[in-house]
């Protein structure tokens, strides 16, 4: 596994991250999940990702409990707050009431004294930005906070938070968590130049495009049996990859994948990783086989005429 050092901070990730959307304390069985974040840190992953909303806190919970048996200084913890965990008018958001209320009962659910990264994990257009970002500075200096991130800001959003730390000399935003994949390509035009700009890394989400680019979906077989696109509970995103436009170009890809003689989704991870401002690409994974199989995507480096290639297909 390899290294990159999260934007311009200090703090060095592995270049493939284990999330737990979807999976962890929801459809997959716990034992499984155990095993797999297990598996995990036996290849070298240090970086583990959830939060509060995954599976309303269960999520955290089991990845609390299956890191429990390591140091904590080996792995980088990483948690989130934005979205709905009741039905009042304040159990949302990115107040300073929600903000510090839900980092303390992650850090319970967690079993821990402080996460590595706290993302806001989306913009809240009704709290006022500096009111966020100060409360997340209170808690960097109580030491329960030690970097803080965002999770799917505009560019305009970012420059806007990194304005505001400057102004009130808060402490800074160093990591931003997108969508990225071959499909979904928006950050390269605006999100990551605004980021390289301030020193900002990327962790991204969803590398292999809701599983779409690990192969098993094709054009004579959109759901596979026992798939996540026979879930219901894991598929709503699915349906607009799905289209034969998409699953021509996957077979084109899964074809060049099969002259380097690695998988799809190992081409998906090493695509991403082309990327300097990409510190870490997350992936999920419900059993120990599949993040033995994408942790090897840390191995691929793709040369230029592949990536001319992969171009070529995508556009």
């Amino acid at each position: 596994m390899k290294y990159r050092r999260l934007g311009r901070s200090g703090l060095k990730v592995s270049e493939v991250s284990l999330g737990s959307w979807l999976t962890y304390g929801a459809s997959t069985e716990k034992d499984k999940a155990v095993k797999t974040i297990e598996t995990a840190y036996d290849l070298g992953i240090n970086s583990f990702d959830t939060a509060n909303v995954y599976a309303t806190g269960e999520s955290e919970k089991v990845v609390g409990e299956a890191l429990g048996g390591y140091s904590r200084d080996s792995y980088v913890l990483a948690t989130k707050v934005f979205w709905p965990m009741g039905e009042g008018p304040n159990d949302r958001g990115l107040s300073r009431k929600h903000v510090f209320e839900q980092l303390h009962a992650s850090l319970k659910r967690l079993n821990t004294d402080y996460v590595d990264i706290y993302y806001c994990h989306r913009y809240d257009p009704e709290t006022p930005v500096d009111e966020t970002l100060r409360t997340i500075d209170d808690l960097v200096r109580q030491g329960k906070i030690l970097y803080a991130g965002v999770s799917e800001w505009t560019a305009q959003q970012i420059q806007e938070a990194v304005g505001t730390a400057e102004k009130y000399l808060l402490d800074r935003i160093v990591v931003n968590q997108p969508n990225y994949n071959m499909f979904h390509r928006y950050i390269e035009k605006e999100v990551i130049p605004v980021s390289e700009q301030h020193g900002i890394g990327q962790i991204v989400f969803s590398p292999l495009a809701q599983g779409v680019l690990t192969g098993k979906y094709s054009l004579n077989n959109r759901a596979p049996k026992g798939s996540r696109a026979t879930d219901p509970n894991s598929n709503m995103f699915m349906d607009q990859l799905l289209n034969d436009e998409t699953l021509t170009k996957v077979e084109q890809l899964g074809n060049l994948a099969k002259e380097l003689d690695i998988s799809l989704s190992q081409l998906a991870i090493a695509w991403i990783l082309r990327l300097p401002n990409i510190a870490s690409t997350l992936v999920g994974a419900t059993k120990p086989e599949q993040i033995i199989e994408n942790a090897k995507g840390s191995d691929v480096t793709l040369t230029a005429d592949v990536i001319a290639k992969i171009e070529d297909i995508l556009n």
